[in-house]
This record gives structure tokens, sequence and C-alpha cells, in this order.
């Protein structure tokens, strides 16, 4: 592909992901039954590392967008974002019919005393507490993974173990949403996979 071709897909991937957050932040509001807790023992016993939301939110974005450049043709980007589009309508399946947030007392360990905690508050702002299940962070980097790793090879799946520490340790998410969110982004890939 050429450079336009490259910042062309950039370009879109950017809009993609402003506008899939649109989706998510509606699921946020609207849900169509009560909001749930999915807490284990284990939940609890994690401990919180504020200074994860560095990877939380700044690894995530670079490494999605990476994709872009190992991408092939237009019509390989076409069917990889039409496999986050899927992924993001399973999500709001869940996110609507399934509502599970995360316990306030989670929320109330930011004093927001360092840089990591007055970020981390940032990110709070928008996230809320709830479409906690399954980890919309792990089934992306999970699906990023995937089409990364023809690629990278098995380095490609660091990113989303990565993710999913960083998801525990700000405490967003519980232990059960992890592999929820892994086996949801597999499961993506594998329909994406049959597709072309």
């Amino acid at each position: 592909m050429r450079l336009v071709d490259y910042v062309v897909n950039l370009l879109l991937s950017a809009i993609l992901i402003v506008g899939a957050y649109q989706f998510y932040f509606w699921c946020q509001r609207n849900p169509l039954s009560p909001v749930r807790q999915f807490r284990l023992c284990i939940d609890e016993r994690i401990p919180y590392w504020p200074s994860w939301v560095w990877i939380y939110s700044c690894l995530y974005y670079p490494i999605i967008l990476y994709l872009n450049f190992v991408i092939g043709s237009a019509r390989e980007f076409t069917y990889v974002a039409t496999s986050y589009l899927l992924l993001l309508a399973l999500q709001m399946l869940f996110f609507v019919f399934v509502p599970v947030a995360t316990p306030p007392h989670w929320r109330a360990y930011n004093r927001v005393r360092t840089l990591s905690e007055r970020f981390l508050a940032l990110v709070q702002k928008f996230d809320a507490p709830s479409n906690s299940f399954p980890s919309m962070h792990t089934s992306v980097a999970m699906l990023t993974a995937l089409h990364l790793a023809p690629h990278v090879g098995a380095a490609a799946f660091a990113f989303p173990l990565v993710i999913a520490l960083s998801c525990l340790f700000t405490k967003q998410h519980y232990v059960i949403d992890l592999p929820a969110g892994a086996v949801l982004g597999w499961w993506t890939f594998a329909a994406y996979r049959s597709l072309i």
C-alpha cells in the first residue's frame, strides 16, 4: 500500500474508535435490566495500583492503530474493521441486557493524589463503573492480538495479557470479566476468519 493509504486507514481507524465509544457510552445510560455485580472473593485481594492506568489507556490505542501498518490491502482493512464492529455489537448486547458494574468502593480507592490517580480519575469521569462484563478492553486486545499474530508471532499475546492486568490493578474490572472478554474477542476473530 502507498503512504496515503496508511494515512487514510489511520484516519478511518481513529474515526471508528471515537464512533464506537458513542455506542459504549449509550449502553452505560440505557441498560434494559437491573445492573448487577459479579464480584468474587479474589477480586478484593487484587491490589489497587493506579500507575497501571498508563497501560490501560496509553498502550491500548497505539497497539490497535499499529494494526494499520500490517494490513496489506483496502479489502483486508474493510474486513478487519468489520470484525471490530461485530465485536462492538456483541459487547453492546451484554452491556444492555446483562449490565454489570464494579462496586462503588473501588472508585473510592482513588484519592487523586498522584499524576496516575488524576489520570485514572479523568478516565473514570467518562467510563462509568457499568459495562464491566465482559471486559471490552480485553476483548479488543485479544482481537487485535489475533490479527497481529501472523505478523509479529506469539509476542502479540502479551498485549491482551498486560491489558487484562491493567484492568485488574486499576480496579476497572472483575476477574471474571477478563476471560469472558478474551473468549468474545477470540470468537469474533473466528467469525472474521470464516468470512475471509
